[in-house]
């Protein structure tokens, strides 16, 4: 017993002039079929690129959430930069870009206003 398959997108049976319609095949792709090498070296570096802006993206919201607490004279500007790559590089996380974005500042402006209360970068939360 065998099995076949139709293919209804193509008609070879026609003359390639006898008014067959040349746009009945285009943008159907066939399930079964091999991609073509170009398309196999395109897709990859996009993925692994928007992968990449996505951890950038959780990455600097991480960063500046920490950086509330402790060390944001370095966190701080990480999450900032880290923030903007994301968004740069088209990321499907955006609001946690921006979020990012918004902790680094938010990181630099409590650092500016414990160094203007205790006049030192040193500063400790107990008094």
């Amino acid at each position: 017993m065998t099995l076949t398959l139709i293919d209804r997108t193509r008609r070879t049976d026609a003359a390639p002039d006898q008014g067959i319609d040349k746009n009945v095949g285009k943008g159907v792709v066939d399930p079964g079929a091999v991609p073509e090498p170009q398309e196999i070296r395109d897709a990859a570096p996009r993925r692994a690129l928007g992968r990449e802006a996505d951890g950038l993206a959780v990455a600097s919201f991480v960063l500046g959430l920490v950086g509330l607490l402790v060390f944001n004279i370095v966190l701080g500007p990480m999450a900032i930069v880290m923030g903007l790559l994301a968004l740069v590089r088209h990321t499907r996380r955006r609001g946690r870009a921006w979020l990012g974005l918004a902790l680094g500042v938010a990181d630099l402006a409590v650092l500016a206003a414990l160094v203007t209360a205790n006049g030192t970068v040193a500063w400790s939360v107990g008094g």
